[in-house]
């Protein structure tokens, strides 16, 4: 029997960073994921919607939660921001049954919907571990991923509830897994510290610096490949690692792919993107 899960791709997945999109697909019929997108929900608020107006994203995601309620499913995201977030809005909704009924008033009268609280959030990392298990995850894999890896988590779903079985302060599931892919998961703080997404687009010198601080160690601490579980943060540590590296004058040139991209390449997709992947962590160095 499949694993039936809602859907939801989480942020930058279709712009930023289409490659989890691309991947996701693939890893899904590998893995036995039957997943029915949630067609229209937006995104969670990439902590940026609740800084101007919290009963926004509360309504935004009451309306994805009840989507998802609508279809009978749990939700999943291969985004640590958007779990991370989904969850939070969750659980508030849930512990205030008078914001709840407000928020459901909002829905009835904008899109006809009503949200019970039914519906759980899960992180494919969680699912991955707790769910599928680590076992078929290594028969599955082809391409052995026998790199020296740097797993990033980021901050945002590392919170009681948030992190399936792993525990909050010092997680480990992201090592198994690297572990079961043939990987050599590097040891360093920086893991579940934020490299300032989304706030790039408001305080660009701080996220820099932060950013450029998290790829310096994973360098200093021989890792040959950053993966991230996050979406967002995926986009920072990739696409700005340049723009990092002037800002600050450290180096900051390391591969870096998201976790949907490593399972793809392990399990035999995507060939050719692996293959340039190979190149690029033997030509880049210092």
């Amino acid at each position: 029997m499949p694993l039936k899960y809602a859907y939801h791709p989480g942020n930058v997945a279709h712009s930023g960073s289409p490659e989890v999109a691309d991947t996701m697909d693939a890893v899904a019929r590998n893995l036995g994921l039957e997943l029915t997108l949630l067609e229209g929900a937006t995104s969670c608020g990439a902590g940026i919607i609740k800084q101007a107006n919290q009963r926004l994203q509360l309504a935004l995601n009451a309306r994805t939660f009840a989507m998802a309620e609508s279809h009978g499913l749990d939700i999943l995201t291969p985004c640590a921001a958007t779990a991370g977030n989904l969850k939070q809005d969750l659980e508030k909704l849930r512990s205030d049954h008078i914001l709840m009924k407000e928020i459901n008033d909002v829905l009835a009268k904008t899109c006809g919907m009503e949200f019970s609280g039914d519906t759980e959030v899960h992180h494919l990392l969680h699912v991955l571990v707790d769910e599928i298990g680590l076992d078929k995850v290594e028969k599955l894999a082809v391409n052995k991923f026998d790199f020296r890896v740097a797993a990033y988590y980021s901050p945002y779903f590392q919170m009681e509830g948030a992190c399936g079985g792993d525990s909050v302060n010092d997680p480990e599931y992201f090592e198994q897994l690297i572990e079961s892919l043939g990987g050599k998961p590097i040891d360093w703080e920086g893991r579940v510290l934020s490299v300032g997404a989304p706030g790039i687009f408001s305080e660009e010198p701080t996220v820099l610096r932060q950013s450029a601080a998290v790829i310096s160690e994973a360098k200093e601490e021989g890792a040959d490949i950053i993966v991230s579980a996050c979406n967002l943060s995926h986009s920072i540590l990739d696409i700005y690692q340049g723009k990092a590296s002037r800002a600050t004058g450290i180096i900051t040139n390391i591969p870096v792919i998201h976790l949907t991209e490593l399972l793809s390449f392990a399990f035999g997709n995507h060939n050719t993107r692996f293959a340039q992947l190979r190149t690029r962590i033997a030509v880049i160095g210092d």
